[in-house]
């Protein structure tokens, strides 16, 4: 089954390239914008610093492991070799699958609210979940045309929107005289707010685990899969920052805070007129919907390969097709019901806090267990844990005070997910399965 699920050698290493930055741009610089400003204050654009150090540091763990054990199942092959498969493995694998799944929603949001602006259409407007939902299917029919379609399309428009985003931010910054001046003093950083920020940064920068879901169907893996995730890594904070310079200097801190959902189009108005503004929307438009492409592209396999290896449960339910075919469905009805049901600020928090636990997990079980067996400096792998586990407290605190709901869902989502991987896992497993996992999970 493998073998017709997975295309080996169908995506180069432009191909990987486009598919990392495709993700990460599509929800970072326009979902996320506005939401990293309300916590960072003045120094929103530094938060995107952090974050691309943050994701350096965890970004280490994923190639080395993906340089040695090149799969198109990447996190949960990771897990699989560092904890053994029991529950600790699976749980984790499926709160990375879930906070790709979120990724989508997220994005499918960003793209009504963009879509809408040039009616001056709110977000609360139930148009922004039926145009989210509507690009969730077009990016399931251009799924289904197979890898080389998805490869071209996120190929064109990673090139279109990363030259269209630059010309943005370059643009702006021309207008306003290439000055940036935070509305506020350096004594009013808030610290907290800041650390917490980061969890939004990393969030943004996420989506390099897209390149190691295909690992397997890469060009020459061992050494492309970490090319890939450095490059896109390397584009996206110089395409960041320019952006949020740009932003920053256009727009008060206010008025990017209020306009939070859509703040490169609000930004875009004063600087470029009226053209630039229909200019943002149009390259938010495509942002999103590469990004939404190549997201589904990733964890619809990483599903298929979970599966495989008896990970996850799974049901055709009458569909026809193969495990790649059904996880693709499930994947695209999971995120429109988010994106129905919550709203951009909240699928991003619930993102981060999946995000974040499930990094935790992958570097402790890679430290104490692989880094001998891949050659990976362990002190590295120490300072990812302490840089996530600072993020994400300070993160949690931000939200207990501003919206405890989004906190406590989280948590029990998390229960619920490592307690039934536990149980279904019972079914299968037998008392001689080896695994780091055997005594843990």
């Amino acid at each position: 089954m493998a073998s017709s699920t997975y295309q080996k050698n169908s995506i180069t290493l432009i191909d990987g390239i486009s598919m990392g930055t495709g993700v990460m741009i599509g929800a970072g610089i326009f979902a996320l914008t506005g939401q990293i400003a309300d916590l960072a204050g003045p120094w929103f654009p530094l938060s995107f610093v952090a974050g691309a150090l943050v994701t350096g540091f965890s970004a280490y763990t994923y190639v080395k492991m993906s340089n040695a054990y090149p799969s198109a199942g990447g996190i949960g092959m990771i897990l699989q070799k560092a904890y053994g498969p029991g529950g600790i493995a699976a749980g984790a694998a499926v709160l990375m699958a879930l906070s790709m799944v979120i990724n989508e929603s997220l994005v499918a949001r960003t793209f009504g609210t963009y879509v809408l602006r040039p009616f001056d259409i709110g977000t609360d407007s139930p148009l922004v979940p039926v145009l989210g939902v509507g690009l969730i299917v077009f990016a399931y029919l251009v799924n289904i045309s197979g890898n080389r379609s998805v490869g071209l399309v996120s190929l064109i428009m990673a090139a279109l929107k990363i030259g269209g985003i630059a010309f943005f931010g370059a643009a702006a910054l021309w207008a306003g005289g290439f000055s940036f001046e935070p509305r506020a003093k350096a004594d009013d950083l808030p610290l907290t707010g800041f650390v917490a920020s980061m969890a939004l940064s990393i969030l943004a920068f996420k989506g390099f685990t897209t390149i190691t879901n295909s690992g397997a169907e890469m060009v020459d893996p061992h050494r492309n899969v970490g090319r890939a995730i450095t490059v896109s890594i390397l584009v996206c904070v110089v395409v960041y920052l320019l952006v949020a310079f740009a932003v920053g200097s256009s727009l008060s801190l206010d008025e990017i805070v209020a306009a939070k959902d859509y703040a490169l189009a609000e930004a875009a108005q004063p600087t470029l007129g009226l053209y630039g503004f229909y200019f943002t929307v149009a390259l938010a438009v495509l942002a999103t919907a590469s990004g939404l492409l190549a997201s589904i592209f990733a964890v619809s396999r990483m599903l298929a390969m979970l599966t495989d290896m008896k990970m996850i449960p799974h049901s055709h339910f009458g569909m026809p097709g193969g495990i790649r075919d059904h996880t693709l469905v499930y994947t695209v009805v999971a995120a429109a019901v988010l994106t129905v049901f919550f709203d951009l600020s909240r699928i991003a928090s619930l993102g981060a806090f999946f995000y974040l636990v499930m990094d935790i997990a992958i570097h402790v079980g890679v430290y104490r267990w692989l880094k001998h067996e891949i050659g990976a400096q362990g002190w590295v792998m120490l300072i990812a844990i302490l840089l996530d586990v600072l993020v994400l407290g300070a993160f949690a605190v931000m939200k207990w005070q501003s919206d405890p709901v989004i906190v406590v869902i989280a948590v029990v989502a998390m229960v619920c997910v490592f307690a039934f991987q536990r149980i279904y896992l019972r079914r299968w497993l037998g008392e001689g399965d080896n695994g780091h996992d055997a005594g843990h999970g």
